[in-house]
């Protein structure tokens, strides 16, 4: 036992200590990449395949990822979650906000 963390769930267990440990037994079959998680596995292969899952109903822009797919749908609902503390310009990806921290 490494740390005081309590789970209610074994499976969460099993996965932080994984974390813990370094564990990573999910391969990727096509490139030297390991992960602890296989949702993580599975992510990863898209980059492999090409596969693009997530439409953009908008436009029909596809996306490998759901996260990418709501980050692009802030073009067209125009919604800036990412709000600067020092000015309050807001911002549609957090990314842009870290930049522009920058410039303070």
């Amino acid at each position: 036992n490494q740390c005081d963390k309590a789970f209610t769930n074994n499976s969460h267990l099993i996965r932080h200590q994984m974390t813990q440990t370094g564990e990573k037994p999910y391969q990727c079959n096509q490139c030297d990449k390991a992960f602890s998680q296989i949702v993580h596995l599975i992510k990863h292969h898209r980059t492999h395949t090409g596969e693009k899952p997530y439409d953009c109903k908008q436009c029909d822009k596809p996306f490998s990822r759901k996260s990418y797919l709501i980050e692009h749908q802030r073009i067209h609902t125009g919604e800036k979650p990412y709000q600067c503390k020092q000015c309050d310009k807001a911002f549609s990806q957090i990314g842009h906000l870290i930049k522009h921290q920058r410039t303070h």
